[in-house]
């Protein structure tokens, strides 16, 4: 029997249970005003264990993230310090923070959390994609299944059967463990490593949506076998089910749509869906299954319309996962008691069975994508991505630690396993993941670099609807015609800030344009933009002229970039349209500036794989709609296009040309040249200057012979200036307010110049570079538009590019051509 001022309590450990039994001492001296000691109480212990294993958990984030650690590592590895592997054993522990009596509020607050958060995952699943699933995501389940499987029921019984409280049933739950693929886990992994878009990245995806729902099945099958019940329980789970997506669904689906007005989801709606959670988690525990069930399905029956999915999301991420989740792994801690499952188990016998339990997935998956041409090293990777381990992992462990099935012994020894699983994944496909070199020239890149009768391929990315009538209206200017097509990804960027996995990206089309529609009677924005798009591409006067594909990326602003230049990559688009960061008031001067908006032009111009273009819209969009019915041959748009010189001036006077082909454009061309030429010697050589200078006059040259056709609309002038304030005044004297869009290069980088000296001295904007800094700024062009562009330059002629990256389609048939993404 132990004693404290406070309270007896008598303690029993044994191999399965630790059982506490607890005799409250009353005093006369407790502390402050209160008539009982505060150690006697459990909200008390509840807020200090908060608090610790909080304050734990985020410092081994910040601790382990640089060394490329999953968060699952840093929770697992806060649960186990905590647990009586280090801390819980202490006395200090046992008496302040971590007494045995308060295990069981412990435990009541991490299956709240763990039910809140199975329906958060249940909420983000498509499970669409099975349905898209190839015989090689298939043949990847099925071998990341099967072959675990046997080895979890090999594993354990080679290493416990001799144990003195062998349990037969613990076999069963290490084999399920070992078959699951935490999918927001790997998510997070593939978007740390780059390798969200990639082939493998698509297969480790779509096979681990199936292997869960695998896992899922295997759980409910043991625990009701292990029920007693298990007919019983199966039969009214699968009641249960068919009830949630034949009834509940379209129920609920209905109910939305009738009493949301408009796009609002209000208050009550996500308190009744709060407490539909609960609901359906005490019908499946009444059932005899695990009340994470019914919270899992009813997050895959809710509607998957965005403003319900936000508002949900809104309210439930930041606790569920950033308070209450830790206290779940912390109770795996407190259940893992490392000292006594060593003493029970060898050392060579616990490395075995992390070995083997690591390699079972690794291999058998590597085995089938060498089977379907996969080389060695992405063979590799695909198996490390798919032994991705996660919270399912240890929801199946502490099933089975429930009904006592595993104990003190084989619950510890399994918890490690999937530790150190997890330790090695990053690191190892970090390392290994060295694309092979490929000669690939004469990529698509930029504008100037494409042959005049290709289809010119643009990434037009817009934030909302406010950017995107200027984005069609610049479009529409670059005419498209049969001989010269546009194809226009149209893909709308939105924040992935209150989400509980990563990046995605959605391919709308015929089947799933008005997803959202369907639920609200008020198109969200995602759907009016989509729609727009598309309108666009139907009110072209040619057939085939353009062709329109609609997506969605869904994104943390900090690595939006990153999915920008990856779908880039994998359109082979020559030129990546994006917004201005600030807002234009109604009078042209710039408005509020979104600094997010600017992190991502920023990163996007400093890690581009094509040519890159921002537009400054003050009301463009206005002006070249309201001329859609003019007559060919009348010249209602003026551009003006300014030439200095160097490759991002030469790659805006090809897009200002392409213009100057629209009927209804007239491009009038002004080339600056210095009245003294000192170029530094610190930057360039004369050589370097002088071949500049040669490719400058060969574009310049052919923008005079296309001058000199007949109704061209071209016009072509030149001036001579001393500095930027010269270079301005040659501006004003093109005409104050006369021009609709200026059009210039970005020229960030490049050669110094008498002819731009100054303007940078006041700039706010570097992104828009000297000139299209000073215009947007100045007076003279209140009314007109900017357009900065700056060229891909690429450090070496040969790219480097990995294996697996996809042919490119340039066809401008059937929108089958195109590449499809799902995620």
């Amino acid at each position: 029997m132990n004693t404290s001022d406070n309270d007896y309590y008598v303690i029993k450990k044994t191999n399965e249970v630790v059982e506490a039994c607890y005799y409250v001492k009353h005093t006369s001296n407790d502390p402050l005003w209160r008539d009982h000691s505060s150690l006697n109480t459990s909200l008390p212990f509840l807020l200090t264990q908060l608090f610790v294993v909080l304050f734990l958990d985020r410092l081994l984030l910040l601790v382990l993230r640089p060394i490329r650690q999953p968060p699952i590592v840093a929770h697992i590895i806060c649960g186990v310090v905590l647990g009586p592997t280090l801390f819980s054993e202490t006395d200090f522990s046992n008496k302040f923070i971590f007494p045995h009596k308060t295990t069981m509020v412990l435990e009541t607050f991490a299956n709240l959390a763990l039910t809140y958060y199975m329906f958060l995952i249940g909420l983000e699943m498509d499970f669409s994609l099975i349905l898209q699933s190839g015989a090689q995501v298939i043949s990847v389940t099925a071998a990341g299944i099967m072959f675990p499987l046997l080895l979890g029921f090999g594993l354990y019984f080679m290493a416990i059967q001799d144990s003195e409280d062998f349990d037969r049933r613990g076999s069963l739950f290490w084999a399920i463990a070992l078959t699951s693929t935490n999918f927001p886990d790997l998510t997070r992994i593939l978007a740390d490593l780059k390798l969200l878009r990639t082939s493998i990245g698509r297969i480790a995806m779509s096979s681990a949506i199936l292997s869960d729902l695998f896992s899922w099945l295997l759980l409910i099958i043991a625990i009701a076998i292990f029920n007693g019940q298990k007919y019983k329980t199966i039969l009214s789970t699968v009641v249960f089910v068919m009830i949630c997506f034949f009834a509940f669904r379209p129920a609920i689906a209905w109910l939305i749509n009738r009493t949301s007005k408009g796009e609002v989801i209000s208050d009550t709606h996500v308190w009744f869906i709060m407490a539909g959670i609960l609901l359906c988690g005490l019908a499946t525990d009444a059932c005899g299954s695990n009340s994470i069930v019914g919270a899992f399905m009813f997050g895959v029956i809710l509607p998957k319309d965005e403003t319900v999915r936000n508002k949900v999301v809104e309210k439930l991420n930041y606790f569920v996962t950033g308070i209450l989740m830790p206290l779940f792994f912390l109770i795996n801690g407190l259940r893992s008691d490392m000292p006594y499952m060593f003493s029970k188990t060898s050392w060579i016998m616990v490395f075995l069975v992390v070995v083997l339990s690591w390699a079972a997935k690794v291999v058998s998956v590597s085995l089938v994508a060498l089977h379907y041409k996969m080389s060695s090293t992405d063979s590799m990777i695909l198996g490390l991505l798919m032994n991705t381990k996660g919270v399912l992992a240890l929801i199946i462990l502490n099933t089975g630690r429930n009904i006592r099935a595993l104990n003190n012994q084989t619950f510890p020894l399994m918890i490690l396993a999937l530790l150190v699983m997890s330790c090695l994944i990053e690191p190892i496909i970090a390392f290994v993941n060295k694309p092979s070199r490929k000669i690939l020239r004469n990529l698509n890149r930029s504008i100037k670099g494409s042959e005049p009768e290709e289809e010119l391929r643009i990434l037009a990315c817009v934030h909302s609807m406010r950017n995107v009538m200027g984005t069609l209206s610049l479009l529409k200017l670059s005419n498209g015609t049969r001989e010269s097509p546009l194809a226009i990804f149209g893909t709308h960027l939105m924040e992935l800030s209150k989400r509980a996995s990563t990046t995605m990206l959605i391919v709308h089309n015929e089947g799933n344009q008005d997803e959202g529609g369907r639920y609200n009677r008020a198109k969200t924005e995602t759907t009016n933009i989509i729609q727009a798009f598309e309108n666009f591409e139907k009110a072209n006067d040619e057939e085939g002229a353009v062709m329109v594909y609609t997506m969605s990326v869904i994104s943390p602003y900090a690595t939006m970039h990153v999915d920008i230049c990856s779908l880039a990559e994998d359109k082979c688009v020559n030129l990546i349209l994006l917004p201005f960061h600030k807002e234009v008031k109604a009078d042209g001067h710039m408005g509020a500036a979104n600094s997010n908006y600017a992190n991502v032009n920023n990163n996007v111009l400093m890690s581009t794989p094509c040519s890159v273009a921002i537009l400054v819209d003050r009301g463009i969009s206005t002006k070249v709609f309201e001329s859609q019915d003019k007559s060919f041959g009348y010249h209602t748009r003026q551009i003006a296009m300014l030439f200095v010189g160097g490759p991002d001036d030469r790659e805006a006077l090809a897009y200002a040309c392409r213009m100057a082909s629209h009927p209804n454009v007239s491009l009038t061309v002004a080339r600056f040249f210095p009245g003294e030429q000192t170029p530094d010697p610190n930057i360039q050589s004369n050589a370097s200057v002088n071949r500049e200078k040669l490719t400058d006059d060969e574009h310049i040259e052919d923008l005079k012979l296309k001058a000199t056709v007949v109704d061209s609309g071209i016009h072509y002038t030149e001036m001579t200036v001393n500095n930027g304030e010269e270079t301005i005044a040659g501006i004003r004297t093109l005409g104050d307010n006369v021009f609709d869009l200026y059009i210039v290069g970005r020229r960030q980088g490049e050669t110094k110049s008498p002819i731009t000296e100054g303007l940078s001295d006041w700039g706010t904007c570097p992104e828009l570079g000297a000139l299209g800094d000073t215009l947007v700024s100045s007076n003279f062009a209140l009314n007109a538009s900017v357009l900065v562009v700056q060229h891909y330059i690429s450090t070496d002629v040969v790219h480097e590019i990995p294996e697996t990256f996809p042919a490119c389609t340039l066809g401008i048939g059937a929108k089958q051509g195109v590449q499809r993404y799902d995620f």
